[in-house]
Order: structure tokens, then sequence, then C-alpha cells
């Protein structure tokens, strides 16, 4: 393997290799080339991408995003902000609103990108809603350096973070109750934290929320036009003319597979970390990624429509995103059984709906749909039926729209890529230890005992999504 790497070079040395190209691998061998390194980025499968992949999954001519859908820490993070990649063909598409939450009831709430029409459509609580997120919308251009990098360092801007700080650090259950009246407003609040994968007791799932609602405020929640392929693409485009060389079909099994390099960093979780360097991480730092620990998995549908899903309420053809779950109770339930091992009857159902606002994602007049739940770990349960069940509750009728699905559960995710261990599509439980101690709790996280040996996946801070800030920060 290593001689077959080697021949397909250019170099017979490099001032740096990345193994993976994933949205991290790709952010840090386009930081290191942009200054001025010779940069080798390896990709086992035949494409780049990881988790920012695009196919056709169902039908001929319905393009599926593979993992990530909906990008607002792609236009949010310092790193993106940073690059010109619409010179490389990435365009940004705006839904007019980034999220719609439906209700039993029948209706709606929506948030969208203007704080105070938000606010407007959710009653008693717009109030709250505004006090909670017009302070860290307005300073997200600050906060975001700060929240996405690593925890423990002393913050850039302290004062923001402080009054950031306060309000995360609760659980979501707690803050949802304590600033809302509303059982809706509750339960949107609950969906935007349910990101977070956790139990929403837990301290700091409140964090997930808030980020995930005021990037809503500050900078929307795109869509790449083409599919998230797009964002790739874009990086390896950069990468290579900034002077970088892109390999793909190279799997690397061993440190010894690569040409001689002044660094080597790894777009891979510890699990593979440990398989790739072999017996040169010992002692502390190696029991410590034996002990990783990685959270529940999910299963995902990707669906090929006649139409337009048929939500009860209008407002959710508005929206890029919607999240199914009727109350707060009904999501920390879920979320709860999921951590326990078990299949909730009425799971968290995410759903993007790109192909309402970009119309190269499926033939005229049909439609995609994206949609996930969370599994235990590792599970093997078709929840096919659970996620149609709760998207009709919402949407009678769609059912009959439904042309063709595509099913992929947490076996089929790590089969697809490495580093989605037991279907966890976030590099790792982010719990207290692992959202502060990631991927183990030192100095510079990203950085090996051994030299010239780096982590840069999402293992690392700030954790998973595509924002590119694990490999930028590796990278610098």
């Amino acid at each position: 393997m290593g001689s077959d790497i080697r021949g397909r070079c250019s170099r017979e040395r490099y001032d740096a290799v990345v193994v993976g190209a994933g949205p991290n691998g790709l952010a840090a061998a386009v930081t290191l080339a942009g200054a001025g390194a010779s940069v080798l980025l390896l990709e086992g499968e035949a494409t780049v991408g990881g988790g920012a992949r695009t196919a056709e999954l169902t039908l001929p001519g319905f393009r599926h995003d593979v993992c990530s859908a909906i990008h607002p820490l792609g236009v949010g993070s310092p790193f993106f902000r940073g690059l010109a990649l619409g010179e490389h063909g990435l365009e940004w598409i705006q839904p007019p609103a980034a999220l719609a939450h439906p209700l039993d009831d029948g209706r709606a709430l929506v948030v969208r990108q203007s704080l105070e029409t938000t606010a407007d459509g959710l009653g008693t609580d717009g109030a709250a809603w505004r006090e909670l997120f017009e302070g860290p919308a307005r300073d997200w251009g600050r906060l975001s350096a700060d929240l996405l990098a690593p925890l423990l360092r002393f913050p850039r801007h302290p004062l923001a973070m402080l009054r950031f700080a306060l309000p995360a650090s609760r659980s979501a259950v707690g803050l949802a109750r304590a600033r809302f009246s509303s059982a809706g407003v509750r339960a949107l609040f609950a969906g935007l934290a349910a990101h977070s994968i956790l139990p929403l007791e837990r301290a700091f799932t409140a964090s997930f929320g808030l980020v995930l609602g005021t990037t809503a405020h500050a900078v929307g929640w795109p869509v790449a036009r083409g599919g998230s392929q797009a964002i790739a693409d874009a990086l390896a485009s950069l990468l290579r003319a900034r002077g970088g060389e892109v390999l793909t079909g190279a799997r690397v099994a061993s440190l010894d597979d690569l040409p001689p390099a002044r660094a080597v960093l790894l777009d891979l979780t510890p699990r593979q970390l440990l398989a790739v360097a072999g017996s040169r991480l010992g002692g502390a730092y190696r029991r410590r990624l034996e002990r990783f620990r990685y959270g529940p998995g999910v299963f995902k549908l990707d669906v090929a429509l006649d139409g337009p899903v048929p939500w009860a309420a209008p407002e959710c053809a508005e929206a890029g995103t919607v999240h199914l779950g009727a109350t707060l109770e009904e999501i920390a339930a879920g979320e709860a059984a999921v951590w326990r091992g078990e299949h909730p009857a009425r799971p968290f159902v995410l759903i993007a709906q790109q192909s309402l606002f970009d119309a190269t994602r499926a033939p005229a007049g049909k439609h995609t749909l994206w949609a996930y739940c969370h599994v235990p770990h590792g599970s093997r349960e078709d929840m096919t039926e659970p996620i149609l069940a709760q998207i009709e509750r919402f949407a009678s009728g769609v059912r009959a729209r439904v042309l063709a699905v595509h099913r992929r559960g947490p076996a089929a995710f790590e089969a697809y890529n490495p580093n989605y261990v037991g279907g966890d599509i976030s590099g790792g439980a982010q719990d207290f230890d692992q959202l502060f101690g990631r991927p183990a709790w030192r100095r510079t996280p990203y950085a090996t005992p051994v030299p010239g040996l780096y982590i840069c996946s999402s293992s690392t801070p700030p954790g998973g999504g595509v924002h590119g800030m694990c490999g930028y920060l590796a990278a610098r």
C-alpha cells in the first residue's frame, strides 16, 4: 500500500501529508498550502467530501446529500469566512426560513434570519426569545472565534463569552422551562438543543440550542447549490490552486504507507488513529484514546417524492429545515431513551428539504426529502416506519408521494465512513468530558505525543459539523 501511494505522488517528500479529505482534512490542507507548504491530501474513497458528499441514492436525477445538508457553520465559521470559495464554484442558497417546527394543532413556529420577525411570530414568548438571542447574534463575529475553538483556553472576547456562557451552561430542559412559558416555544428550543445528541437534562446541552439559534439569526441556515458535495469540491479546487496535491482511492492502513513529511495530520477519530499509528502511540495518551467514547448513531432516509411534502402548516414549505417533535417533553424523552439503548416510538426527526430552493436536486416537479433520527450506538433497528409516521403526523398524505426510499443505519454509515463509529456522525460523544477534553485533556488537543503527528478530525475541538475549524486549528 505504501509503495502504491508513494508511486502516485509528484514529490518524494512533503512539508505536510493530510489523511482524510472530509471537510476538516480539506481545511487543514487548504490552510497549510495557503501558508506556502507543500501538501499532499490523501482520500481512501473515489471522491473527496467525507460528510459533505452528494449522490443519486434513490432514482436518476434525484441528488441527495449523503450526510450533512444544512450549513449555518459553512457560512458562519472563521475558517470559511476567510475563503473566496465562490470563485471555486460554491454558491449558498438561503431559504426564506431557517427552521420550521410544526405542532399537533396544525400551527408551526418559524425561525427566520430576522430576529424581530421571528419574535413577532412567537406570541407571548417573543420578547424572551429576542432577549436570549439578540446579544449572541450581534456578537457572532467575535463569539465564533471562541466557541469554535478549544474551550480550555482563555477566550479572545471574554465579556461576550461570559454573557453567552451563563445560559449555555444550563441543561436545555432547564433553560427552556425557565425562559419560555408556551409549550410550542419550549419545543422549538428543545429541537435546536437535540442536535447535541445528548439527553436534554444534562448540563451544557443548552449551548447547542444557543449556538444553532444564534447562527439562524446571524448568518442563516443555507444549502449549497447542487449539494453538499459542492463544498468539498470547492475546497479541493482551492487546494489545487494553492499548489496542493489530492490523491483519491488512496487508503492508508499505516503511517508507513505515507511518503516522508515534516508533519502528518489525520482526519481520523481515535479508533482509526490507534489503528494507523500502531505502537508509536503509548502511555497515558494511548490509554485515553482507548477510553474515548462514541455516542448514539443515526438512522437516515433519503426519499424521492412526486411533489413537495404536504405540510399541514404551510409555513413549513418556507424552511430548509424542519424539526419533528411536538413538545419539549416528547423530544427530551426520545433523546433520553436513545442513551438508554432504546428506540423511541416517536423519535425526534430532523428534516431537510433542499429541492424546494435548489432546482438542481430533483427533476422538474419532483422533490427530495432528507430525514434522520437518533438511535442507540450500533443499532440494527429499521426506523423507516417510525420516521415516516412522524412525517405523516404533520403532513398527512406524504406517503402517497413517495417514489423511492434509500435507508442507511449505523452499520451502513460506518461502512460508508469509518469515522462514523457505530453510526456516530459527531466524532464521539459531546458530553462535558469530551466537549472540553476532546480527544484528551491536553493544552493543544490537536497534537499527539509523537513529534509531527496531529489529529484534525471532529474528535478534536470544536467537534462535529461542517465548519472546517478542527482542520484549520490543527494546521495553525
